[in-house]
């Protein structure tokens, strides 16, 4: 059920989002609340759901207003009434039943609640419906070549009739078997348009009859072929009407045949022969507009049985043709408004009331050829296929093929679509009765399953194939007039069917036992039927002891007061008969009561968000605790096994067992029985490992952390500072500073809260001794070693210098005292000759 949510009480910024859905559970009343939007578990309590959240702060309820109790909505006055409400209604019919201020409609309530209310279950009416089969004849199971049956002793689906007794919102569901059998006969009748722009496919179909004859023999045994023929309707402006051109609508030397709208020109017969010898036999004719009178004439192949001569078999009607078509509201352009009667109006075997009557409309045509189990196959030219396939959907059981000039071609195109639509198995019911409904499951080849409207359905069915529909059947009330309804199933396209008669259970076992004019009903004035009176018109009241017009008067008013000074029936009921009638609540378990309707059961004292505690029950505002439990809202409990400490003392004998709970008398002592100490000597080296592997991941407890360790609460700080403090917590708490075996100090405190639970604040980072800085040690090194390298180099540097300074005054100082002779060579001729020009004046 979709329930409507307020907020009763929000401590977190919760979004508000809707619908939240309330599943029930298996306990009578018990639900289970879901937040779609939130995707979290909520817990109904009372009259709220609760969010689960990490952070207990952030949690909001939630109020549920339901959409009521079907049984309770329905203010049923009498039996009958009730259990056409739901199916999971039921009445009681004890006398004693009701309570004082209570409604005879009260007896109407879900089964559990009235169980939970002191209704015995022998006294509560809660019929069931049933279905019955009555015919069951197994699919026939016989292959081709066979012993040949008659079409009427083939069966294909299984069962053919049966009964279905309908409670209301009850589904009576059956199973509904299908099989293709083998050799199934099959009549055809091919329609064919013979205006003049298919003159060439009409010479192709004069030998059709017997080639297909020879290709259907391999499908079936029993194959009969008919052939039809139309044009349009013989009125302006579809056709000419001047007389040379009724007699010969063809111009030029064209000889034609007069236009006409539909003939039967073949009876379906198993003479192929005779097929090809009338088919060869007709002629082309002609009309003005491109559009044909097909319609007029499929209507007529539909509804004239008799004269087309169709059998309780597979109806196979191929439409051949190379234009478009008329439907309803066009025959007005010939000045004919008569809608299509969809009956047969053939007169030696040719459609008289073309003139009369419109064409039929799409709606009409799928209405006549599924009522008449007729599969039509469209052959139509490629520039008309989008049309057609636009008409195939609207059509159910059809198929279209592309029309060529090949009657090889023409068969395969039969064969195909006749092969696709027997393939296809789509299941069809008649009209329903108001209120009831039908559901398809389809169980079909290779395990598919499909459900709506694909479970009307299976595909790719071979003959011989079995497939199976599971078929459920829901009435909602009962029809006006009460009757059985019947209603039949088929599979579109054959003949064969099932029968249901549906049967509705509007009255309960009891009603049968009514008493007219009854004493019980103050001097007859209504039934006693069911435990209570059902009054006549015009009487009102419990025992039907009022008048319809008496009801609202002074002095009853009065009686319904409990002193001057209060409301008429504490304003929690009407005053009827001068007896208070309490009114009824959208949650079925909670009640007004008493003689003035002033008392309740939904408003005592509350405990955990649960009435009474959930250890009691509420009546007329007081709790009434269940044993062991005593307080205003049964929140006392007087059992002290869970006081009990391990030593079997209570509260360890350290403090006082108060409904259930330990009040311990020393502060050092806490937990639910006093025996937890946080602040004792010891409990830091207790709880040191635990600490360690949970907070750093080392000590000898980090293999096993998980499974030892699991039983505090872990909460990590920055520092020593942001560990709480004795002065700041409201509980006792222990400062702890233990040492781990790399000399490293880590510091905690413990402590159990106020809500009993175990929490530890532990300092994230540890005080460990300083080691040698590895950096500096390392850069002084590679430093010094650079650096003395460095001098090295300088000092051979300068020696060098010095080395090369002496070495070079030693030079210079004997350069100094060496004697040269400076005397030029004889020998030696300048190689530069000096010319001076004689005009050369020195400017």
């Amino acid at each position: 059920a979709i329930y409507s949510k307020r907020v009763c009480g929000e401590k977190g910024n919760i979004p508000s989002l809707s619908p939240i859905t309330i599943e029930p559970r298996s306990v009578p009343h018990e639900l289970t609340c879901k937040h779609g939007g939130l995707n979290r578990l909520l817990t109904l309590q009372g009259l709220c759901c609760t969010t689960a959240h990490s952070d207990s702060a952030s949690s909001s309820l939630f109020v549920f207003h339901p959409e009521g109790n079907e049984c309770i909505n329905a203010n049923a006055k009498y039996c009958g009434e009730c259990i056409q409400a739901g199916a999971k209604c039921g009445w009681c019919k004890d006398p004693n039943f009701l309570k004082q201020g209570e409604t005879v409609s009260t007896r109407c309530d879900e089964l559990q609640s009235l169980i939970k209310r002191g209704c015995a279950e022998a006294e509560i009416e809660n019929p069931h419906g049933t279905h019955k089969i009555i015919k069951d004849k197994p699919v026939t199971n016989r292959s081709k070549g066979a012993e040949k049956l008659k079409p009427e002793d083939i069966t294909q689906i299984q069962p053919q009739k049966l009964s279905l007794t309908l409670r209301s919102g009850e589904p009576q569901s059956f199973n509904l078997k299908f099989k293709r059998a083998e050799d199934y006969p099959i009549d055809l009748y091919y329609l064919m348009d013979l205006s003049y722009s298919m003159k060439d496919d009409l010479e192709n179909v004069k030998n059709l009859g017997t080639s297909l004859r020879v290709e259907m023999s391999k499908i079936t045994s029993d194959f009969r072929i008919g052939f039809g023929s139309f044009v349009e309707k013989t009125v302006m402006p579809y056709i000419s009407t001047t007389p040379a051109k009724l007699l010969n609508p063809c111009t030029g030397d064209q000889n034609c045949t007069s236009p006409f709208s539909y003939k039967n020109v073949l009876k379906l017969t198993e003479d192929g022969k005779k097929f090809n010898t009338l088919v060869g036999q007709q002629h082309i004719s002609g009309n003005l507009d491109s559009p044909e009178g097909g319609f007029d004439a499929i209507m007529q192949v539909a509804v004239c049985g008799e004269q087309i001569g169709w059998r309780n078999v597979t109806r196979l009607l191929v439409f051949s043709t190379d234009a478009g078509f008329h439907f309803a509201g066009d025959g007005k352009l010939g000045g004919i408004v008569l809608p299509n009667d969809g009956k047969c109006h053939l007169e030696n075997n040719v459609y008289t009331m073309s003139h009369y009557y419109d064409y039929p409309s799409i709606a009409h045509l799928v209405q006549k050829l599924s009522d008449n189990n007729i599969q039509t196959i469209f052959a139509v030219t490629e520039e008309f296929q989008p049309v057609y396939q636009e008409l195939k959907n609207l059509i159910p059981k059809s198929a279209v093929g592309t029309l060529s000039a090949n009657s090889s071609n023409v068969i395969n195109l039969i064969i195909d679509a006749y092969n696709s639509l027997s393939s296809e198995v789509i299941l069809e019911n008649s009209k329903l009765p108001e209120g009831v409904t039908i559901a398809y499951t389809s169980h079909c080849k290779n395990g598919v399953v499909s459900e709506g409207e694909n479970g009307r359905k299976c595909s790719n069915i071979s003959i011989g194939d079995e497939v199976m529909f599971s078929i459920s059947v829901t009435s909602k009330g009962c029809p006006k007039q009460g009757k059985p309804e019947t209603i039949k199933i088929k599979p579109l396209g054959f003949t064969e069917e099932v029968e249901i008669t549906l049967n509705f259970i509007c009255e309960c076992e009891c009603h049968k036992e009514g008493v007219k004019n009854s004493p019980k009903c103050h001097f007859g004035n209504g039934t006693y039927e069911c435990g209570a009176c059902k009054c006549n018109e015009g009487r009102v009241g419990r025992k039907c002891e009022c008048s319809s017009n008496d009801v609202a008067t002074e002095d009853m008013d009065r009686t319904c007061r409990k002193d001057n000074g209060t409301d008429i029936c504490s304003n929690n009921g009407d005053c009827v008969c001068g007896t208070c009638e309490c009114k009824k609540r959208d949650n079925p378990e909670e009640r007004y009561s008493g003689p003035y309707c002033e008392c309740d059961n939904f408003n005592c004292d509350r405990s955990g968000n649960k009435l009474c505690g959930g250890h009691g029950r509420c009546e007329c505002r007081v709790c009434i605790c269940d044993p062991m439990w005593t307080g205003s809202a049964c929140d006392c409990s007087l059992d002290n096994s869970t006081c009990m400490a391990t030593n079997k003392q209570i509260c360890n004998g350290r403090g006082t067992c108060e409904c259930g709970i330990c009040k311990c008398t020393n502060p050092k002592f806490q937990g639910p029985t006093c025996e937890t100490c946080p602040t004792c000597p010891g409990v830091c080296v207790e709880h040191k490992e635990c600490v360690q592997c949970r907070a750093f991941g080392t000590g000898e407890k980090k293999d096993t952390c998980e499974q030892d360790c699991s039983y505090f609460h872990l909460i990590k700080v920055k520092d020593r500072d942001k560990l709480p403090q004795p002065n700041d917590a409201s509980y006792p708490l222990m400062h702890c500073k233990e040492r781990d075996t790399n000399d490293c100090w880590f510091y905690y405190t413990y402590a159990v809260n106020n809500n009993t639970e175990k929490e530890v604040h532990v300092v994230e980072t540890q005080d460990c001794p300083a080691g040698p800085d590895i950096i500096p040690i390392v850069a002084g090194v590679v430093a010094g070693i650079v650096l003395i390298g460095l001098a090295l180099l300088l000092i051979w540097k300068l020696l060098m210098i010095i080395h090369d300074r002496r070495e070079f005054a030693k030079f210079e100082k004997e350069k100094m005292n060496a004697k040269w002779d400076t005397g030029e060579n004889p020998i030696y001729k300048s190689a530069v000759t000096t010319v001076v020009n004689p005009k050369y004046e020195g400017k």
